[in-house]
């Protein structure tokens, strides 16, 4: 701040703080003036010289203000007339001279007291100066003509204006910028420094007041387009009504009132109808209120509130339609006569969810199909895979913007009746997040007891599903508990090699020659290639890869079709199959191999049905060190210690030396490193290797086994028994060996399954190694051992005569 040398000093001037406004020089401004002391402070400069500074408070809010609470820097003012009020306060009109600062504040209690320094401003005449001038006037001009509270008389008195300080100040005062703003243009004391950031703010203000124009432009318009559309509307509606009383033509809302009627909702879905409808007919058609009304009025109509499909009594019908169009499954095909049954004599059942749990390409959704046609139900199919968020189930609340009811209401409105065929598919696929948990939905959906009144968010009202029969399929049981306890699982483990080939032949050939446009007479493959391709091509628990190999077949044949234009009936023979399809990719009879020493197949469990699992045990000279590997979980690191516990409480009793351990190291593996493998079931497996390797007796390559251990060599029961004798016989194993409490579970194998398999049940680890091992002196030891209880002694010595017959045994 520069100011001149020639300073005037004013001695016990009365200072007026100020709220909210700045007073410049050259300014007339009315003020109301109540507090005590500013009052005091006019009286005593009206006694006087009627000079006084006024000077603006930095807080608006400070009813009692200190001096340090005031801008030093403000305007020497003359009051030019006072007037007292009847209620106490005073109107002074006041003209702004000059600009003063505060030198120092005299200590006077009755009001405020300065001595004040008059301000001389710097204001040289040059060519930049009268450049901001013009360009100032010129932009306060535009201003004016954008800003409709400033009036135009004020334009032309401020274009008058010749003094650039003068010309500043009062444009300065009739902007609207903030306090703060203005006390800053008030403290610039260089003119040209003035007149620059005068015409800094005028381009802002100008820019802001232009986008407003244009916002305000739109708005209109807008508004006008409305009110101009609503006119044509109710024009419209009045020649509808005209239309409607003279030729009979239907209004658009009493139509919906009529559908309201007809729908045959619940009272208290007629009655939301009904209270939306007369909101509907308060607004305005182009509303978005109305909009989301009318949206809501179609879905309540569109819904099947009492549509139905004429169901199939005929359990001989349904049985011949289930056999016709899937071969097997014999459980799955026996439940669902059973609820046709049960049904044709109960009106409404309110029976378990069916959940159908097996790997994938058994068949289960295309089953879901023949269920629906079986039981004369349409069939509606939603899939749950990667659903995260609630209202996928349950529906959005009709406050958030495109609204809509959950996937069960939209897909029962669909198919126009309430009583379909619905296929949860790959519920165990679903998942959570910040969105809901979609599973906790379903328990609604589910319940026998609950689902007669399920709630949609959207439509704010009961909706009956009990007539809806639900079945879920799932690729594996990993289902939230509480849901799981709302279904009855089925499980299908898988096809065996005879009905894959009966499941080709009736089904997959007809339907791939169809989709590749072959005729009978083109093309066959006999029964004998396609058990060939079941052994050495695929490797699965269902027909999926097998339908695959056979439309490659097919395709490749259409090609050679399209080539030769003379071409005879082609019969694809097993000696054809590396033509079409490859070499082959597995061996099918792996049992066939000769016994090997610390070998033994394992079974396991996967999401994909059974698996064969080769185990490897060699010993080495070492510290007694033991090291497994293949990627093996905890629970089977696990299994591998406890094995190796039993074996060495049965060190005498095996003939292994004492010190053996001490000077040996044992590495275990599993091959296909890659995979991830783990669960207590390889426990007899991995003890059978540990033993083999040890003793150096080889084990019987045609024994498969499968069974938990514990450290006194008990044999418990395990899972998965039926996927894991499916996979035994698709490895051409001939021999099993499963704990005895699994017995039970062999009703549910096939009867094809169990002629095919000798199935050995054990009871403990002493019984097993009778069996797999191939060398018998060690059973032979095993058996006069005074330590093995009694039961197990004599079920040795049996297991030890019947293996010489060739006999199967049968555990007491």
């Amino acid at each position: 701040m520069t100011t001149s040398k020639n300073e005037k000093n004013l001695l016990g001037i009365p200072v007026l703080p100020l709220r909210d406004v700045i007073v410049y020089p050259y300014m007339v401004v009315p003020l109301f003036v109540g507090r005590e002391r500013s009052i005091k402070a006019l009286e005593v400069a009206m006694a006087a010289d009627k000079q006084i500074l006024v000077a603006t408070q930095k807080s608006a809010a400070n009813d009692q203000p200190a001096e340090e609470d005031i801008y030093h820097i403000g305007t020497l003012a003359t009051v030019l007339q006072l007037l007292k009020l009847p209620d106490g306060t005073v109107k002074v009109l006041i003209e702004g001279v000059k600009r003063a600062r505060v030198a120092r504040f005299l200590n006077n209690t009755d009001y405020f007291l300065a001595d004040v320094e008059l301000i001389e401003e710097v204001n040289f005449e040059s060519r930049e100066i009268e450049i901001l001038i013009r360009s100032l006037k010129s932009q306060f001009e535009q201003y004016v003509k954008l800003n409709r509270k400033i009036p135009t008389e004020i334009l032309a008195s401020v274009l008058a204006i010749e003094d650039g300080s003068r010309l500043s100040d009062t444009i300065a005062a009739h902007l609207s910028l903030k306090l703060e703003e203005k006390q800053k243009i008030l403290e610039i004391m260089d003119l040209a420094k003035r007149l620059e950031k005068l015409v800094g703010i005028m381009e802002s203000e100008i820019d802001l007041l232009q986008v407003e124009k244009k916002i305000r432009g739109r708005v209109k318009r807008q508004m006008e387009k409305t009110q101009r559309e609503y006119y044509l509307n109710e024009q419209m509606k009045a020649i509808q009504k005209e239309l409607g009383e003279l030729e009979d033509v239907p209004n658009e809302l009493e139509a919906l009132a009529k559908k309201i009627e007809k729908a045959g909702m619940s009272a208290e879905g007629k009655e939301k109808c009904n209270i939306e409808l007369n909101k509907l007919k308060m607004m305005s058609p182009m509303s978005a209120e109305a909009t989301v009304s009318r949206n809501y009025l179609d879905w309540m109509v569109g819904l099947p509130w009492k549509n139905k499909s004429k169901l199939q009594v005929s359990l001989a019908d349904a049985e011949k339609i289930l056999e016709e169009e899937h071969y097997g499954l014999r459980e799955v095909k026996e439940r669902i006569l059973e609820y046709l049954a049960v049904n044709k004599r109960v009106k409404k059942l309110k029976g378990p969810i069916l959940c159908l749990v097996g790997p994938p390409g058994v068949g289960k959704t295309s089953l879901g199909q023949s269920i629906a046609n079986a039981t004369g139900r349409k069939f509606v199919r939603m899939s749950l895979g990667g659903v995260r968020d609630e209202a996928e189930i349950r529906g959005h609340r009709r406050t958030y913007i495109g609204a809509m009811p959950g996937k069960i209401v939209q897909k029962i409105s669909k198919t126009d009746v309430n009583n379909p065929f619905f296929l949860l598919d790959e519920i165990d696929k679903m998942a959570m997040d910040f969105r809901g948990d979609p599973a906790s939905a379903l328990l609604e959906v589910l319940d026998p007891e609950q689902n007669h009144s399920f709630n949609d968010h959207y439509l704010e009202v009961d909706y009956d599903l009990s007539d809806v029969m639900f079945v879920a399929t799932a690729n594996t049981l990993d289902i939230p508990p509480a849901l799981r306890d709302r279904m009855e699982i089925i499980r299908i483990p898988g096809y065996t090699e005879s009905e894959k080939i009966n499941i080709a032949m009736r089904h997959l050939i007809p339907k791939q020659m169809e989709v590749n446009g072959l005729k009978k007479l083109e093309v066959a493959i006999p029964e004998q290639t396609i058990r060939y391709i079941v052994q050495h091509y695929t490797r699965e628990a269902g027909v999926r890869n097998l339908e695959r190999e056979i439309s490659k077949i097919f395709r490749k044949v259409v090609k050679e079709i399209l080539l030769k234009t003379k071409a005879k009936k082609k019969i694809i023979e097993v000696t054809d199959l590396e033509q079409y399809l490859g070499v082959r990719r597995y061996r099918y009879d792996v049992a066939a191999e000769k016994d090997q020493i610390g070998q033994v197949k394992g079974l396991a469990w996967t999401e994909v049905g059974g698996e064969l699992l080769e185990i490897e045990a060699v010993t080495l000279p070492g510290k007694g060190k033991t090291t497994y590997t293949g990627q093996l979980g905890g629970v089977m690191q696990e299994s591998i210690q406890a094995a190796l516990t039993v074996v060495r409480s049965r060190a005498p009793l095996l003939g292994i030396n004492k010190n053996f351990f001490d000077k040996h190291d044992i590495h275990i593996h599993v091959p296909e490193g890659a995979t991830p493998k783990d669960g207590p079931s390889a426990g007899i497996s991995m003890c059978t290797a540990l033993v083999s390797v040890i003793t150096q007796t080889p084990v019987r390559s045609t024994y498969a086994m499968t069974g938990e251990i514990t450290l006194r060599g008990e044999v418990l029961a395990v899972g998965g028994i039926k996927e894991k004798l499916l996979a035994a016989h698709r490895g051409g194993i001939k021999n099993v060996i499963i704990p005895a409490e699994n017995m039970k579970d062999l009703k549910e194998i096939p009867d094809n399954i169990k002629k095919d398999l000798d199935i050995k049940s054990v009871r403990w680890i002493d019984e097993v190694l009778a069996f797999a091992l191939n060398d018998n002196s060690h059973a032979m030891k095993i058996r006069k051992s005074k330590k093995l209880k009694t039961k197990s002694k004599g079920i040795i010595s049996g297991a030890q005569k019947k293996l010489r017959r060739g006999e199967r045994i049968r555990t007491h």
